[in-house]
Protein backbone atom coordinates (compact mmCIF):
# COMPACT_ATOMS: atom_id res chain seq x y z
CA UNK A 1 0.00 0.00 0.00
CA UNK A 2 1.51 3.45 -0.66
CA UNK A 3 2.45 5.55 2.10
CA UNK A 4 4.58 8.69 2.99
CA UNK A 5 7.51 7.93 1.22
CA UNK A 6 7.34 8.05 -2.36
CA UNK A 7 7.73 4.42 -4.36
CA UNK A 8 11.16 4.72 -7.20
CA UNK A 9 10.46 3.10 -10.57
CA UNK A 10 12.00 -0.54 -10.94
CA UNK A 11 13.00 -3.12 -13.53
CA UNK A 12 11.43 -6.27 -12.16
CA UNK A 13 12.59 -8.43 -14.72
CA UNK A 14 14.13 -7.85 -18.54
CA UNK A 15 11.22 -5.81 -19.87
CA UNK A 16 8.99 -5.62 -17.02
CA UNK A 17 8.98 -2.50 -15.64
CA UNK A 18 6.81 -0.62 -12.84
CA UNK A 19 6.36 3.14 -12.75
CA UNK A 20 4.68 3.82 -9.15
CA UNK A 21 2.06 6.98 -9.35
CA UNK A 22 2.17 7.24 -13.58
CA UNK A 23 -1.47 8.40 -14.09
CA UNK A 24 -2.25 11.94 -12.34
CA UNK A 25 -6.10 11.92 -10.39
CA UNK A 26 -7.27 14.06 -13.06
CA UNK A 27 -6.60 11.28 -15.89
CA UNK A 28 -7.56 8.16 -13.59
CA UNK A 29 -11.07 10.01 -12.91
CA UNK A 30 -11.29 9.91 -16.85
CA UNK A 31 -10.44 6.51 -17.84
CA UNK A 32 -13.18 5.56 -14.77
CA UNK A 33 -15.99 7.05 -16.31
CA UNK A 34 -14.74 5.82 -19.63
CA UNK A 35 -14.92 2.17 -18.33
CA UNK A 36 -18.43 2.77 -16.64
CA UNK A 37 -19.60 3.69 -20.22
CA UNK A 38 -17.82 0.57 -21.83
CA UNK A 39 -19.16 -1.67 -18.47
CA UNK A 40 -22.79 -0.69 -19.59
CA UNK A 41 -22.95 -0.97 -23.33
CA UNK A 42 -22.70 -2.75 -26.03
CA UNK A 43 -21.56 -5.38 -23.80
CA UNK A 44 -21.98 -5.64 -20.44
CA UNK A 45 -19.22 -6.13 -17.63
CA UNK A 46 -19.16 -9.56 -16.19
CA UNK A 47 -17.75 -13.08 -14.72
CA UNK A 48 -15.67 -14.62 -17.52
CA UNK A 49 -17.14 -18.50 -17.61
CA UNK A 50 -14.11 -21.04 -18.00
CA UNK A 51 -14.42 -23.91 -20.09
CA UNK A 52 -14.05 -26.31 -17.26
CA UNK A 53 -17.09 -24.84 -15.81
CA UNK A 54 -15.08 -22.57 -12.92
CA UNK A 55 -16.03 -19.13 -13.23
CA UNK A 56 -13.96 -16.27 -12.77
CA UNK A 57 -14.11 -13.88 -9.40
CA UNK A 58 -12.70 -10.57 -11.63
CA UNK A 59 -15.42 -9.01 -13.72
CA UNK A 60 -14.40 -7.72 -17.09
CA UNK A 61 -15.41 -5.86 -19.95
CA UNK A 62 -13.23 -5.49 -23.42
CA UNK A 63 -13.15 -3.11 -26.16
CA UNK A 64 -11.85 -3.38 -29.71
CA UNK A 65 -11.95 -6.90 -29.44
CA UNK A 66 -13.71 -9.52 -27.23
CA UNK A 67 -11.70 -11.56 -24.88
CA UNK A 68 -12.99 -15.24 -24.13
CA UNK A 69 -10.96 -17.99 -23.07
CA UNK A 70 -8.99 -18.46 -24.93
CA UNK A 71 -9.07 -16.77 -28.35
CA UNK A 72 -10.22 -13.12 -29.57
CA UNK A 73 -13.75 -11.99 -31.71
CA UNK A 74 -15.34 -8.55 -32.57
CA UNK A 75 -18.41 -9.99 -30.97
CA UNK A 76 -19.53 -10.86 -27.47
CA UNK A 77 -20.87 -14.32 -28.49
CA UNK A 78 -20.29 -15.84 -25.01
CA UNK A 79 -22.10 -13.04 -23.74
CA UNK A 80 -25.07 -10.78 -25.62
CA UNK A 81 -23.59 -11.60 -29.02
CA UNK A 82 -22.82 -8.18 -29.56
CA UNK A 83 -20.22 -5.91 -31.18
CA UNK A 84 -17.85 -4.41 -28.66
CA UNK A 85 -16.78 -0.96 -28.63
CA UNK A 86 -14.36 0.29 -30.79
CA UNK A 87 -10.94 0.95 -29.73
CA UNK A 88 -10.30 4.95 -29.33
CA UNK A 89 -7.32 6.73 -31.13
CA UNK A 90 -6.90 8.36 -27.31
CA UNK A 91 -6.32 4.85 -25.65
CA UNK A 92 -3.67 4.26 -28.30
CA UNK A 93 -2.04 7.43 -27.81
CA UNK A 94 -2.17 6.41 -24.07
CA UNK A 95 -0.50 3.55 -24.67
CA UNK A 96 2.39 4.79 -26.94
CA UNK A 97 3.16 7.34 -24.08
CA UNK A 98 3.40 4.52 -21.19
CA UNK A 99 5.51 2.26 -23.70
CA UNK A 100 7.61 5.62 -23.74
CA UNK A 101 7.29 6.28 -19.54
CA UNK A 102 8.71 2.57 -19.49
CA UNK A 103 11.61 2.15 -21.58
CA UNK A 104 12.63 5.35 -22.85
CA UNK A 105 14.97 5.37 -26.05
CA UNK A 106 14.56 1.81 -26.39
CA UNK A 107 10.48 1.91 -26.25
CA UNK A 108 9.33 1.25 -29.94
CA UNK A 109 6.69 3.94 -29.49
CA UNK A 110 6.40 4.15 -33.75
CA UNK A 111 5.04 1.07 -34.50
CA UNK A 112 3.20 -0.08 -30.88
CA UNK A 113 -0.23 0.04 -32.32
CA UNK A 114 -2.51 -1.44 -29.34
CA UNK A 115 -6.17 -2.97 -30.52
CA UNK A 116 -7.44 -3.97 -27.34
CA UNK A 117 -7.81 -3.66 -24.12
CA UNK A 118 -8.95 -5.92 -21.22
CA UNK A 119 -10.59 -3.98 -18.13
CA UNK A 120 -11.14 -5.87 -14.97
CA UNK A 121 -13.00 -5.12 -12.12
CA UNK A 122 -11.71 -6.55 -8.33
CA UNK A 123 -14.18 -6.22 -5.76
CA UNK A 124 -12.43 -6.88 -2.37
CA UNK A 125 -12.48 -10.72 -2.62
CA UNK A 126 -12.03 -10.90 -6.21
CA UNK A 127 -8.56 -12.95 -7.50
CA UNK A 128 -6.51 -13.53 -10.31
CA UNK A 129 -4.69 -16.97 -11.19
CA UNK A 130 -1.38 -16.69 -12.14
CA UNK A 131 -1.12 -16.99 -16.42
CA UNK A 132 0.42 -15.91 -19.46
CA UNK A 133 -1.00 -13.24 -22.09
CA UNK A 134 -0.90 -15.43 -24.91
CA UNK A 135 -4.09 -15.52 -27.25
CA UNK A 136 -2.14 -12.36 -29.29
CA UNK A 137 -0.64 -13.38 -32.56
CA UNK A 138 1.57 -10.28 -31.33
CA UNK A 139 4.50 -10.35 -28.93
CA UNK A 140 4.28 -6.64 -28.48
CA UNK A 141 4.76 -5.36 -24.82
CA UNK A 142 1.53 -5.25 -22.73
CA UNK A 143 0.96 -2.14 -21.30
CA UNK A 144 -1.31 -2.30 -17.94
CA UNK A 145 -2.65 0.35 -15.75
CA UNK A 146 -4.07 0.39 -11.74
CA UNK A 147 -7.12 2.78 -10.37
CA UNK A 148 -8.52 2.56 -7.17
CA UNK A 149 -7.37 -0.14 -4.80
CA UNK A 150 -3.46 -1.54 -4.09
CA UNK A 151 -3.30 -4.80 -5.15
CA UNK A 152 -0.55 -7.57 -5.15
CA UNK A 153 0.67 -8.27 -8.62
CA UNK A 154 2.67 -11.29 -8.51
CA UNK A 155 5.43 -11.09 -11.37
CA UNK A 156 6.74 -14.59 -12.36
CA UNK A 157 9.06 -16.55 -14.67
CA UNK A 158 7.78 -17.69 -18.73
CA UNK A 159 8.16 -21.64 -17.69
CA UNK A 160 5.49 -22.55 -14.98
CA UNK A 161 3.32 -20.73 -12.37
CA UNK A 162 5.46 -21.37 -9.51
CA UNK A 163 8.77 -19.93 -8.08
CA UNK A 164 10.79 -17.61 -9.31
CA UNK A 165 8.17 -14.85 -8.53
CA UNK A 166 8.50 -11.23 -7.60
CA UNK A 167 5.86 -9.87 -5.57
CA UNK A 168 4.80 -6.01 -6.35
CA UNK A 169 2.44 -3.64 -4.74
CA UNK A 170 0.22 -1.53 -7.55
CA UNK A 171 -1.43 1.35 -6.16
CA UNK A 172 -3.92 3.41 -8.15
CA UNK A 173 -2.21 5.32 -11.16
CA UNK A 174 0.77 3.02 -11.03
CA UNK A 175 2.21 1.76 -14.84
CA UNK A 176 3.37 -1.99 -15.23
CA UNK A 177 5.12 -3.09 -19.21
CA UNK A 178 6.06 -6.41 -19.94
CA UNK A 179 7.32 -7.23 -23.15
CA UNK A 180 10.48 -8.54 -24.67
CA UNK A 181 12.00 -11.21 -22.75
CA UNK A 182 9.12 -10.97 -19.83
CA UNK A 183 6.80 -11.31 -22.49
CA UNK A 184 4.83 -14.21 -21.66
CA UNK A 185 5.91 -14.15 -18.26
CA UNK A 186 3.00 -15.78 -15.73
CA UNK A 187 0.84 -13.16 -13.97
CA UNK A 188 -1.27 -12.83 -11.55
CA UNK A 189 -2.93 -10.94 -8.22
CA UNK A 190 -3.07 -12.85 -5.36
CA UNK A 191 -4.84 -10.18 -3.15
CA UNK A 192 -6.42 -7.18 -3.48
CA UNK A 193 -6.23 -4.15 -0.29
CA UNK A 194 -10.09 -3.25 0.02
CA UNK A 195 -10.19 0.55 1.35
CA UNK A 196 -7.24 1.72 -0.09
CA UNK A 197 -8.66 3.65 -3.28
CA UNK A 198 -8.44 7.18 -3.36
CA UNK A 199 -12.55 8.53 -3.88
CA UNK A 200 -10.77 11.38 -5.90
CA UNK A 201 -10.23 9.28 -8.98
CA UNK A 202 -14.19 8.26 -8.69
CA UNK A 203 -13.44 4.63 -7.33
CA UNK A 204 -15.20 4.28 -4.35
CA UNK A 205 -13.79 0.42 -3.68
CA UNK A 206 -12.75 -2.01 -6.12
CA UNK A 207 -9.70 -2.07 -8.43
CA UNK A 208 -9.76 -1.64 -12.04
CA UNK A 209 -6.74 -2.52 -14.16
CA UNK A 210 -6.60 -2.03 -18.18
CA UNK A 211 -4.28 -3.56 -19.90
CA UNK A 212 -3.61 -2.53 -23.68
CA UNK A 213 -2.38 -5.05 -25.97
CA UNK A 214 -1.82 -5.64 -29.74
CA UNK A 215 -3.74 -8.76 -30.88
CA UNK A 216 -1.71 -8.98 -34.51
CA UNK A 217 -5.02 -10.25 -35.84
CA UNK A 218 -6.85 -8.23 -39.38
CA UNK A 219 -9.85 -6.95 -38.95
Amino acid sequence: MTGLFPRPRAVVAPGAVHVPEWLPVERQRELVGACRKWARTPVPLRHTVLPGGGVMSVQTVCVGWHWQPYRYSRTADDVNGARVAPFPDWLVELGREALAEAYGAHSPVETYAPDTALINFYDGTARMGMHQDKEERSGAPVVSLSIGDTCVFRFGNTEDRGRPYTDVELASGDLFVFGGESRFAFHGVPKVYPGTADPATGMSGGRLNLTLRETGLSA
